[in-house]
């Protein structure tokens, strides 16, 4: 199959309530011909397919999701506001809950009043007969089951007619086997033993209810753990101003084309991403880099769509429109983030694939013992242990603990402005121990400004002129801040004859004849170049921090300069909040190692990898890497592609109006190194909550299964009654649900 030709979609699934639905329908659609692989989402209701177009087609794939027994939901990008925000699956479980409710609970008094109030029962027999009483409970249970119900009934049958039980068939069995036992016992008393012809509609009844509530409350919690994603999705202002034949018309915002000019007033949100043309302002940009200070913007600076302008006006011209915007990379990766599997799901799924089947087979166990040696009337206890059995051991929690904690961890980073490009890097990230970070841009500002120079051959100034016109057609930082300082100096600057760059050791020009050659010293060595008298003053200059930079006219050493390149603010609160959490922090660069060793001891670097050249940094990452360390890697995600593409987790600095970084697993769009902090932090929260979920759904299981088969009658004369048991069941997601929404609150 040709890698070319493979494409990518994403639809939505309904209908799915377990990980026993989210293996199903994976199955289903990775052994459909053409397919490469499917991942499905439990929380986000989302399937990713990979496949060949030109084998097998997009309405093929949803099709077979509609024959395992699920709904498809085709989301288009234009339509994922309104998907995301859909109240109608909500609406519905209100709906059969109210139906439920209005009968089960009429029920439930008519059925166990009798046992909890004296004298009810006495009461009850003077208003009808027992029997009549009998025929009201199969009257309430009727509808509770097979209307408010009926999707259990509808999911279940799909399951078992697909040979793949799931929690809908847990449900469907254990509430129909109440169901049936009592319409037997009630028209056909005589074929039962004796004592045990006992209806139990109430219990099959209320059974569904609490289910019912229970998916009510976690659909509610779980629209909640998408909270970032519709926050997001409304900052997206629906109308713009156009300016058209010198008019100003207000459009539809999809009808912003790129080069329209845009006119914005003070407190608007800007519609879509552009370069301001005329008028300042100060922009709110906290919903792009979590930055909560406005930046000021004039002719030429960049505007994003969705941030909030303040009290001044402008006008911009459109860039980046729909789908291209910074607001519509930014959902679609956190999307993307969300929708992935991290590797500790794919162990759960594996468990969940055997658990239903499994739990299955121990209800006809306990439903065997307790016939063959339990207490009279042996059927009763039979009956009652092995429905128990199967509705405490649904595995919706086992499916939830995962993706709700990934959805809320990766929205929640979002909004701090740290963007995870998949759910794999949330938990790599929580478990790396050295953090390697790129000098040049992302611990320092990357502007280098001249400090010192001293000349040897010629006069400072002809030397300087000379040097600054080589340089001046490099784009290289350095080359800029020598540029610069002899403009500063009022030199006037020839163009070079010839030029050529050596990247990772200097440039060769010629300017007004002379053969000018700047760079390290590795590069005057590698020219056979004398520098003997230069080397005091590239130590001096090393052991300030300050980078030396060599240049020969004509073959012989003509002056030593030296630019420092200041720390970024919140540089060295980065590196020691990284030590705080028991991170090893090591820095690359090009640089002298003098130079970079002294830098390093200022900000309290741990390790330096100093002079190494642009494409030896991801040889850099791989040796710390077979020393048995788990790297992250912190570069500016463009010349650092390799070494972020190497790392355990590639960390790149944005800069809010490029995000698309393609090497990077974790985007910071501020640029503050502090922010790593932070997604570490967030990371490491995140896959502690994973951890606990999945304690507590499998702890859960493992407890209550042998309780509800009945191992602590022997001893305590317990048995669990059917109706606490699918309360619980229900209780256990809710619990992973709101354990998972606990990471909105860190800050």
């Amino acid at each position: 199959m040709s890698a070319q030709s493979q494409e990518e979609i994403r639809f939505g699934v309904q209908g799915m309530t377990c990980a026993a639905c989210v293996a199903r329908v994976e199955r289903t659609i990775k052994k459909l011909p053409g397919v490469h692989d499917a991942t499905v989402n439990l929380a986000t209701e989302n399937a990713s397919v990979a496949f060949e177009p030109d084998q097998i087609s997009i309405d093929e794939i949803q099709a077979a999701v509609k024959e395992s027994g699920y709904e498809p939901i085709t989301r288009e990008a234009e339509a994922r506001a309104d998907q995301h925000l859909a109240p109608s699956e909500e609406e519905s479980l209100v709906h059969d809950l109210r139906v439920a409710a209005t009968f089960a609970i009429p029920l439930f008094i008519l059925s166990m009043g009798p046992m909890l109030v004296p004298g009810m029962r006495s009461a009850m027999l003077q208003l009808a007969p027992d029997s009549a009483w009998r025929w009201l409970e199969f009257v309430l249970a009727t509808p509770v089951l097979f209307g408010a119900g009926r999707r259990f009934y509808k999911l279940g049958w799909a399951e078992l007619r697909h040979f793949n039980p799931g929690m809908n068939t847990l449900v469907m069995m254990g509430s129909s086997a109440a169901y049936f036992y009592s319409l037997l016992a009630l028209m056909t008393p005589q074929i039962f033993p004796a004592g045990t012809a006992n209806l139990y509609f109430e219990a099959a009844a209320v059974i569904v209810t609490l289910i019912l509530l229970g998916r009510y409350l976690e659909a509610k919690a779980k629209g909640r753990t998408s909270e970032a994603i519709r926050k997001l999705i409304q900052l997206q202002p629906k109308t713009a101003r156009v300016i058209r034949a010198g008019e100003v018309i207000e459009v539809d915002v999809d009808q912003v084309r790129p080069g329209d000019r845009i006119q914005v007033r003070p407190g608007e949100r800007i519609p879509v991403d552009g370069i301001v043309l005329e008028g300042t302002s100060w922009v709110d940009e906290s919903m792009i880099t979590g930055e909560s200070e406005p930046v000021e913007k004039t002719a030429e600076d960049p505007v994003v769509g969705g941030t909030v302008n303040g009290t001044g006006a402008f006008q911009f011209q459109a860039t980046h429109v729909g789908a291209e915007t910074v607001l519509a990379q930014i959902i679609r990766m956190v999307e993307e983030a969300q929708a992935g599997k991290p590797p500790i799901q794919r162990v759960a799924d594996r468990i969940a694939a055997i658990f239903v089947p499994v739990v299955l087979a121990i209800g006809a166990v306990t439903f065997v013992v307790w016939l063959l040696v339990g207490p009279a009337p042996e059927l009763n206890y039979a009956f009652v242990a092995a429905v128990s059995v199967l509705l405490i051991a649904c595995p919706c929690a086992m499916g939830l603990a995962t993706p709700t904690a990934i959805m809320v961890g990766t929205g929640r980073a979002a909004e701090m402005g740290t963007l995870f490009r998949q759910g794999t890097a949330l938990e790599l990230l929580a478990r790396v121990d050295t953090v390697v970070l790129d000098k040049t841009g992302t611990l320092t500002r990357g502007r280098p400004e001249l400090t010192d120079l001293e000349a040897f051959a010629l006069p400072e100034d002809d030397a300087l002129r000379l040097i600054a016109s080589a340089e001046g057609s490099s784009e290289h930082p350095i080359a800029r801040a020598i540029v610069e300082a002899a403009k500063g100096r009022g030199l006037d600057l020839p163009t070079p004859t010839t030029f050529e760059a050596h990247p990772g050791y200097g440039i060769e020009a010629v300017v007004g004849g002379h053969t000018v050659h700047v760079g390290a010293d590795r590069y005057m060595h590698q020219l056979g170049i004398d520098i003997g008298d230069a080397e005091p003053i590239i130590g001096r200059l090393s052991e300030h921090g300050k980078s030396p930079i060599l240049a020969a006219i004509d073959g012989t050493l003509a002056m030593v300069l030296a630019v420092s390149d200041p720390l970024k603010e919140g540089s060295q609160a980065a590196i020691d909040q990284l030590h705080n959490l028991d991170l090893s922090v090591a820095m690359l660069t090009g640089d002298h190692r003098r130079t970079a060793e002294a830098i390093a001891y200022r900000v309290g670097i741990d390790q330096v990898s100093a002079e190494v050249l642009p494409d030896q940094k991801a040889q850099e990452v791989r040796r710390l890497q077979a020393e048995g360390l788990r790297v992250a890697f912190v570069g500016d995600g463009i010349n650092d592609a390799p070494a972020l593409a190497q790392a355990d987790v590639g960390i790149a600095i944005g800069t809010g109006t490029d995000i698309a970084i393609e090497s990077g697993d974790v985007i910071l769009m501020s640029g503050d190194l502090r922010g790593i902090a932070k997604a570490v932090q967030l990371a490491r929260r995140t896959l502690r909550t994973i951890h606990g979920n999945f304690f507590w759904a499998y702890a859960y299981n493992v407890a209550l299964i042998p309780v509800a088969a009945g191992v602590l009658y022997p001893i305590f004369h317990v048995l669990l009654n059917p109706m606490l048991a699918a309360g619980a069941m229900s209780l256990s997601s809710i619990f992973v649900v709101t354990n998972s929404l606990r990471l909105r609150n860190i800050v």
